[in-house]
């Protein structure tokens, strides 16, 4: 069997898809999920809403709410207009969100997502394929 993974681009939750989303990142992503499973090969597709970044806090301060608040509201706003869309968001995936056969619509908050993250860059540290260096900032 063959497997094929497909990550999307993560769109600031601090506002409601616009075109470009849909068209630029989602739409083609999906489409090729869908052909991806029509050739019999189990995918896993994940993207997701980006919680953390300016635009949210920017969004925060002009509505007087929490960033929490922001972040809440507009990653269910986003993940049903892709549902509506026909993006094929189906969670059957397992705990840790890695089992193929499915695409996760996630956030960066979630746990699970905090985990796979960690684990990733650890091991990819003790790979030495990062580099450690600091930089001076100059303002």
């Amino acid at each position: 069997m063959d497997y094929t993974t497909i990550f999307m681009a993560w769109p600031y939750a601090n506002g409601p898809l616009h075109l470009g989303h849909v068209a630029g990142n989602s739409l083609p992503a999906d489409i090729q999920y869908k052909y991806e499973r029509a050739r019999g090969r189990k995918v896993l597709m994940c993207s997701g809403s980006d919680e953390h970044g300016t635009p949210i806090t920017v969004t925060a301060e002009e509505r007087g709410i929490t960033p929490q608040a922001v972040v809440d509201e507009f990653h269910e706003i986003n993940s049903k207009a892709l549902e509506d869309l026909g993006c094929s968001w189906n969670q059957n995936i397992d705990s840790r969100g890695i089992e193929y056969g499915g695409a996760l619509y996630n956030r960066t908050t979630d746990e699970r997502h905090k985990q796979i993250v960690q684990d990733v860059f650890l091991e990819l540290l003790n790979q030495g394929l990062l580099k450690k260096e600091t930089m001076q900032q100059y303002c």
